[in-house]
């Protein structure tokens, strides 16, 4: 089993982690809304766990263009 981060606006995997099992307390799941849970994590056939985050990159452009958070997508 895998848990795998991904970026929600540019979908570049921002890292990935091998376990057999997880603690959700050490990965600060449960401090996550259950909207957010729904929103942010994604479980798959194999057991692997997709999470949505924010790299970087799209975080500065965020911060430099404010405006974008009114959009979906900002990565044409």
């Amino acid at each position: 089993m895998a848990i795998v981060y991904t970026c929600k606006h540019c979908g570049k995997v921002i890292g990935k982690l091998d376990q057999h099992a997880v603690d959700s307390t050490m990965l600060g799941l449960d401090q996550l809304s259950s909207e957010d849970k729904q929103e942010m994590i994604h479980y798959q056939r194999n057991g692997d766990i997709h999470i949505q985050a924010i790299c970087e990159n799209c975080e500065d452009t965020l911060d430099r263009n404010p405006q974008y958070h009114e959009l979906d997508f900002f990565i044409q």
